[in-house]
């Protein structure tokens, strides 16, 4: 009798929880979302030339993707050619650009659209296609239909040349002034470490004064033969670029840094490097301590490489690697890499370095 009883006992219990879970609980499901409407192209068919490759070329534009859950929504462009968007391996070696959170619009300037179409393989000078669709991201991606635009790659022109940098940094010496290397027609880059209040500089065509350039109605204008001075920002490293096309220059903040337990800020702040124009080098005075370092771009992990082989000078392109540090001290740290046109060519996958202890 008593076996029954307990039998009892359990199916009862499993009746009022399931009773219990039918009443108190709802069935909750997925609740679809969707683009709103199809996403648009501000041109369907563009010819893209090198003498343009500032402007825009196109904005891709789209409507608020309505999630259930009130969040930012994080919103990607992705390009790809139109064979490549169906099958097991649709869009998996697309270009894919962030726009941002809640943002409905992303805009691509001629060089970006030319890189795009040529790294994914439309020939210059000829007519091809290029599919396009928007990713909204929040607790699932949803994609929108594609839209085809047609564009027409350019052959980047092979350049050669410099322009010069004298100012209050070197005492306006143009026979060591910095150098800033060609691009693109009439398109020169270069890089700078300015410190205290020396921030004026010219740009000489050539290694005298007879042609220069100064600042125009603002700080970004050039002005041919103008006595105004240019101005850095502030102390600081830049990178710096001078569009004599457009007559226009811009310094973005940019320093490569050693990064790791070695050095005072770990794995989370990269020291600084400061850039010798004369040797084309990033170098650092620092005290380390044991421990690991490498090197990054501007205090984050988007660029970075480390060595393959601790015994050797050169480092890789996103290497986990890092040196060992086995012994404190004050070490000279140099960092060299060949980053001409990293915008457009990306970076190398290699570097090379030294790290000698004073």
């Amino acid at each position: 009798m008593k076996k029954y009883i307990n039998k009892f006992a359990t199916l009862l219990a499993l009746v009022m929880v399931v009773t219990s879970c039918e009443s108190d609980a709802e069935l909750t499901v997925l609740k679809s979302v969707s683009f709103p409407a199809a996403i648009t192209s501000s041109a369907s068919k563009i010819v893209l030339t090198e003498d343009t490759a500032d402007e825009t070329a196109t904005t891709i534009s789209w409507s608020d993707v309505a999630f259930p859950i009130e969040a930012p929504v994080l919103y990607t462009v992705q390009f790809d050619l139109p064979a490549n968007t169906s099958g097991n391996k649709a869009w998996l070696n697309a270009k894919v650009f962030e726009a941002g959170n809640d943002v409905l619009s992303k805009s691509f300037t001629v060089r970006d659209l030319n890189k795009i179409a040529t790294d994914l393989g439309i020939q210059p000078n000829a007519d091809g296609k290029l599919a396009v669709r928007v990713v909204a991201a929040m607790d699932r991606n949803i994609y929108s239909e594609p839209i085809e635009i047609t564009v027409t790659p350019y052959e980047k022109a092979v350049v050669f040349g410099e322009i010069y940098m004298p100012g209050d940094y070197q005492g306006w010496a143009v026979e060591t002034a910095a150098a800033l290397t060609a691009i693109e027609k009439g398109v020169y880059q270069g890089y700078m470490t300015a410190e205290g209040t020396a921030l004026a500089f010219k740009l000489n065509t050539a290694r005298t004064w007879a042609e220069f350039y100064g600042a125009g109605a603002t700080n970004e204008d050039l002005v041919r033969m103008d006595d105004d001075n240019l101005f850095l920002p502030s102390a600081g490293s830049y990178q710096i670029k001078v569009n004599l096309n457009s007559l226009k220059w811009s310094a973005t903040a940019y320093a490569w840094g050693i990064v790791g337990t070695s050095q005072a800020g770990g794995w989370d702040n990269s020291t600084p490097m400061s850039y010798d124009h004369q040797t084309k080098t990033w170098k650092v005075t620092a005290d380390l301590v044991p421990g690991a370092l490498k090197f990054r771009l501007n205090n984050k992990w988007d660029v970075n490489y480390g060595p393959a082989d601790e015994s050797k000078n050169v480092i890789t392109k996103d290497n986990a690697g890092a040196y060992t540090i086995s012994e404190a001290g004050t070490y000279e740290v140099t960092f060299t890499i060949d980053e001409t046109d990293p915008n457009t060519n990306g970076y190398p996958a290699t570097a090379t370095c030294t790290i000698v202890k004073k």
